[in-house]
């Protein structure tokens, strides 16, 4: 029994590998108004896979320009005025890849950026081959294995969703509470001064009837 907990152990270890690895560089960034900002990445490998997503979290219209190129200044993805996106594309040549940010449309907006650049490795181990333990019963495994990844997957990516729908929820709460605040402020003074105003008008008919009289 404890050889087969052992051995059920090390199987498990071993489809670890079949997961895909991936190098990931996940960065919050404050975009400035007419600014332009790229962030670099080195494939070393043919035909790696690079997902790749932003979403603007606060700022402005919630919106930004992105363009990525290639090595070989070949433009892969762009877009104008997008408030997130979600991308996986097949790396095909080997070199440095761009991935640029432009706040050119705002004039005095900030634009707060959460991204997330990853380079997936999907080469796969090779199983241990055990007497007593059948191919069917290994692929069994290696199937759940990739399910649970895939579900892992889908489940960060509705966190990611999730959590900038909550940034942006709270930022225009905010914005809102500014506005409400403002206002309060600006028709505090209006009062105020019509009040004055007021009594200045009545106390110059008072002062003009007494004029009169005399």
């Amino acid at each position: 029994m404890r050889l087969l907990l052992l051995f059920g152990a090390a199987v498990l270890a071993t489809l670890c590998l079949l997961v895909p690895s991936a190098e990931a560089t996940a960065l919050t960034y404050k975009l400035h108004a007419n600014e332009n900002q790229c962030f670099y990445i080195n494939n070393e490998k043919k035909s790696a896979k690079v997902a790749f997503y932003f979403a603007v979290q606060s700022g402005g219209s919630f919106d930004v320009d992105y363009k990525v190129t290639g090595p070989n200044e070949k433009v892969i993805l762009d877009g104008s005025k997008e408030r997130q996106g979600d991308f996986v594309f097949t790396a095909n040549d080997i070199g440095e890849y761009s991935f640029c940010f432009s706040n050119d449309m705002s004039t005095f907006a900030e634009k707060m950026v959460d991204f997330e650049i990853a380079i997936e490795n999907e080469a796969k181990a090779e199983l241990p081959s055990k007497q007593g333990t059948s191919p069917e019963h290994l692929s069994s495994l290696e199937e759940s294995l990739f399910k649970l990844s895939g579900q892992l997957s889908t489940i960060a990516r509705n966190q990611k969703y999730f959590r900038t729908r909550e940034n942006r929820n709270f930022s225009t709460v905010r914005s809102t509470e500014s506005r409400i605040f403002n206002f309060s402020v600006i028709e505090s003074l209006m009062m105020v001064t019509m009040s004055c105003l007021q009594v200045f008008v009545v106390r110059f008919f008072f002062q003009g009837a007494r004029k009169g009289y005399v």
